[in-house]
């Protein structure tokens, strides 16, 4: 299968938002993908922190760069107010665990609901503004990534799989490139987050470069349109998942009190510059 054939499963967005006793209601080999931007920095007093928990709050306030707290405080937030309502709880209540890391068992693998058997998985990522949440009733991995410069590709090339280091060595040098590194990129990551090994795995042992028959088994890797700037991926446990829904998050949702309807259909109406409605290939 061709990289083009591969990005034609990309999630199209829904026409219309769908009602809000619909909105959370995650079937069996359903996939809901939520991208949203973190608010600006004058309006960062209307974020709505009070439902994080305190070990949220630190880290939050614990960034040197302002931003980059307040983009994990808008996707904690986010998190918390989707898994709340798809487990229709409180967002506060929400509590999370760690499950076993594949090499050595110990806590520290995929986060994961801390509960007696999980209905739910989840996969977080977020990169300069932009989050990115996958809720799936199967194991994923989600990764959003700011396009790359030149210099920072020139590093992180040899990290690749060899095969991967060719295909990136054949695209011109400039937005090409940079866009075919951030899509291996994030496909790569979304993975080694799906399996729960994150990047102590390494990067040049899967490829998941522009075959996507290549790619590792039991698992669909798929690219995520998310504007000019940006790359995302999404890894799932199995096939091509039988519905995709990809949604933004208005600003307003994150606020106090969410209105009872939080998602706009990502068609790039309200923000073209975050979601936009990707092109089918054959």
């Amino acid at each position: 299968m061709s990289d083009a054939r591969a990005r034609s499963h990309a999630f199209l967005p829904e026409p219309s938002p769908r009602r809000a006793d619909e909105e959370f209601t995650l079937g069996d080999g359903a996939l809901d993908l939520w991208l949203m931007r973190s608010p600006h920095p004058d309006r960062a007093h209307l974020l709505d922190r009070s439902e994080l928990d305190a070990a949220e709050r630190r880290r939050a306030d614990s960034f040197i760069r302002p931003a980059d707290g307040l983009l994990y405080a808008t996707v904690h937030v986010a998190l918390r107010r989707l898994l709340g309502r798809y487990l229709d709880t409180a967002p506060k209540d929400v509590r999370f665990t760690r499950e076993p890391c594949p090499g050595c068992g110990e806590r520290h693998g995929r986060p994961a609901l801390d509960l007696p058997a999980p209905p739910l998985h989840f996969s977080l990522s977020h990169s300069s503004t932009v989050a990115f949440i996958g809720v799936a009733t199967t194991p994923l991995g989600v990764d959003v990534e700011r396009l790359p410069g030149a210099e920072t590709i020139d590093v992180c090339v040899g990290a690749l799989h060899l095969d991967e280091q060719r295909e990136l060595a054949g695209c011109p040098a400039g937005t090409e490139r940079a866009a075919a590194f951030g899509r291996i990129w994030t496909r790569k990551e979304a993975y080694l987050k799906g399996i729960g090994t994150g990047l102590s795995r390494s990067p040049a042992q899967d490829y998941l470069g522009a075959r996507a028959e290549r790619h590792p088994a039991g698992w669909t890797v798929l690219d995520v349109p998310c504007g000019a700037t940006h790359a995302a991926a999404v890894a799932v446990r199995g096939g091509v998942p039988l519905s995709t829904r990809v949604r933004l998050l208005e600003e307003e949702w994150l606020r106090a009190g969410p209105p009872a309807g939080p998602a706009a259909p990502a068609d790039g109406h309200r923000a073209p510059a975050l979601a936009r409605r990707p092109t089918t290939r054959t």
